[in-house]
């Protein structure tokens, strides 16, 4: 049966191009970063899920006063298994990050352009690949009449982009009930060219914000006023030092194997150049292996801004934007040995479990009790200009994740 799910499966090249197309023509950003919100592409995908034999469909909105209708749709639709007391589940995210610089794009990010293997728009790989990856598997068995041991279902969040506050966090917290204790959960929203990434940890993030105070004045008297940008100067380097303390390795992880600390997103202080900025304020993107905790490095970094304040006479104020941690899955957990075996069968390749750096929604899963994998063979053009996916690659994986569902009890 397995080999006739694989053959059904590379008939689906037209449907993959079908629904990327529709799904890049909704500008699925978060009304957060200037956007709609995923109502559209929602509706879109609700048509196609309605149009197959989902034994259950259902949609669960987080109120958001900014998005339309004021709602954030996630999607639930399941296949029921032999054992209905278990669930497979495939999680993707609905929302997509903004283009970015236009002029980088060499098309239109919001209409999909095909060039022979590559669907070229915005959300085409992240995470749109693996959604169709998903809804190719289960289509297969619906139409040659398989059920599998377990139930299959898909899960289609919202807000993974930002947050995930009106996506996994908010079912977590409200809507717990629909995942049972035997659940296991595939999110295919990370992975490398060769499909050997098996993802079963990730860093612990924290995201600053700094705000650092200091004296205007005209840039001709300095020293009637403080520096405040001179003195963002000088913490950013000191920062620098948290490698120092956080410095234990671990081989798990890729591509870095120890804590990374890097200072990214500057605001604007003032706007003409004779001025000396009173108020400074940068960001902060912290990556943590599981064996520190954040309060351990927001202690070290209190003593960092305290030196600082002090050397330049100014106020630093550290404000959290995002503060999460993350157990790991069992690498021998039967997902994750599963995964191995359906990766090596597909791709004819020699996976392994690894850590990441990056963050996804299998982070609150984890933590909560559940073993997540994440998977995919993706050639990592997430966020990027001219994003694509491999048409290929959306058939590789459907069959993974196909291998999985027809072997776990």
């Amino acid at each position: 049966m397995q080999k006739k799910l694989f053959q059904k499966i590379d008939t689906y090249k037209n449907t993959v191009i079908e629904w990327q197309t529709n799904m890049i023509a909704c500008p699925a950003v978060s009304p957060h970063q200037g956007g709609l919100g995923e109502n559209a592409k929602a509706d879109y995908l609700l048509s196609v899920l309605k149009s197959m034999k989902f034994d259950e469909i259902s949609v669960i909105n987080v109120t958001d006063k900014k998005a339309r209708s004021g709602t954030r749709p996630n999607i639930v639709a399941k296949y029921y298994g032999q054992n209905r007391q278990k669930t497979f589940w495939v999680m993707a995210h609905l929302d997509v990050v903004p283009p970015g610089d236009l002029n980088l794009w060499k098309t239109d990010p919001f209409k999909a352009v095909v060039k022979g293997d590559k669907i070229f728009g915005r959300g085409s790989e992240d995470n749109q690949q693996g959604l169709v990856s998903g809804l190719l598997a289960v289509k297969a068995m619906m139409e040659l009449g398989v059920r599998p041991p377990c139930n299959y279902a898909l899960l289609l969040n919202a807000d993974e982009e930002i947050g995930s506050q009106y996506g996994v966090i908010a079912i977590l917290k409200k809507h717990g009930k629909i995942f049972g204790k035997q659940d296991a959960f595939m999110v295919p929203d990370g992975g490398n060219p060769q499909g050997t990434m098996v993802e079963v940890a990730e860093k612990n993030m924290l995201w600053l914000k700094f705000t650092v105070s200091g004296k205007q004045t005209h840039s001709s008297t300095p020293h009637a006023g403080v520096n405040a940008h001179r003195a963002s100067a000088h913490l950013v380097v000191k920062l620098e030092d948290l490698h120092k303390k956080f410095n234990k390795k671990d081989a798990l992880f890729a591509p870095e194997v120890t804590s990374t600390f890097e200072p990214t997103k500057k605001e604007a202080n003032v706007p003409n150049v004779n001025t000396i900025p009173g108020t400074d304020v940068f960001y902060l993107d912290c990556r943590i292996l599981p064996c520190y905790t954040n309060t351990q490095v927001m202690a070290e970094i209190a003593k960092i801004c305290k030196a600082v304040e002090k050397q330049c006479k100014v106020k630093i104020q550290v404000e959290k934007l995002i503060d999460e941690s993350s157990v790991p899955t069992d690498k021998k957990h039967p997902l994750v040995k599963l995964t191995q075996e359906a990766a090596k069968a597909v791709y004819k390749n020699n996976p392994r479990a690894m850590g990441v750096g990056g963050g996804t929604v299998g982070a609150f899963l984890r933590n909560v009790g559940y073993p997540v994998v994440v998977f995919s063979k993706l050639d990592d053009m997430a966020h990027q200009p001219n994003e694509y996916s491999s048409i290929k690659n959306t058939l590789g994986d459907a069959k993974v994740f196909t291998y999985i569902a027809l072997n776990l009890k």
